[in-house]
């Protein structure tokens, strides 16, 4: 790592096809595994050696606040006396006790793409990460940082195929089926987030918080061919049910594929 870039987290939407199982919490932090989703996201780039996560919040901000205020209480054994419950001995450092993180108040109804504009102006950096608060791979940020800066382009998006829901029927024009997939990689990239911003997309972001990311501003960076797109070809699920969640779950117990880290 050559730069100590910022990680723009979007973590403000209201989450609303969680279901009631998700017991009220923003979507980014139900869990994984023991650990909320925008954690594993955090691990993944902290990995690369990434460390300094910016979060405009929106819907339930002050559960990102408590979570982050109480983090090394919640995550480390520790001795207080009760009557001094700020004078605590913690007894073994984990390996976030370095990172960084930036939270504001975004406003609930602000759109993702404004988001992004706050964020990199609150960053002040010349060039960001960015992601969704609800999708994770393993997606290596070092070749995808590479590749960001020798296209020279504004910005990257990381691309992906996922499998399809549902078994492919192949059938011919006589209604014979002549071969039946189940539930094969799909030919279409779909957006995984996991962006590269350069300073200059700002300019592709001016207007109200009703700003959209993907039908405005990335729309725009690609109508002026700004926009690129690394093709990632290893895991990646994002997490919009609790029925996903609990597939995430299921991986976790079975090694998951997404965890780079020690």
């Amino acid at each position: 790592m050559s730069e100590s870039l910022p990680v723009i987290l979007l973590v403000g939407g209201l989450g609303t096809r969680m279901g009631p199982e998700a017991e009220g919490r923003p979507k980014a932090l139900v869990e994984v595994g023991g650990r909320p989703i925008v954690w594993h996201i955090m691990k993944l780039y902290a990995h690369y050696g990434y460390t300094r996560f910016v979060f405009p919040l929106g819907y339930r901000g002050d559960w990102f606040r408590r979570y982050f205020l109480d983090y090394e209480a919640l995550t480390h054994d520790l001795t207080f006396t009760l009557g001094k419950p700020d004078d605590r001995t913690y007894h073994r450092l984990n390996r976030e006790a370095e990172w960084e993180v930036t939270l504001f108040d975004a406003g609930v109804p602000t759109n993702k793409g404004a988001r992004v504009r706050m964020a990199m102006e609150r960053a002040g950096a010349g060039r960001v990460f960015a992601t969704y608060g609800d999708g994770i791979g393993d997606v290596d940020i070092d070749v995808l940082l590479a590749f960001h800066r020798a296209h020279g382009k504004l910005a990257t998006l990381t691309g992906y195929q996922p499998c399809s829901q549902y078994g492919i029927v192949d059938v011919g024009a006589d209604s014979r089926i002549t071969a039946l997939r189940e539930k094969p990689r799909l030919t279409n990239w779909v957006n995984a987030g996991f962006f590269v911003f350069e300073r200059g997309v700002l300019d592709y972001m001016q207007g109200d918080d009703d700003l959209d990311l993907e039908k405005e501003t990335l729309a725009r960076l690609a109508d002026d061919g700004q926009l690129m797109m690394y093709r990632h070809s290893g895991f990646w699920a994002s997490m919009d049910t609790f029925k996903e969640a609990q597939t995430l779950n299921d991986l976790w117990d079975r090694g998951a594929p997404w965890k780079v880290w020690k």
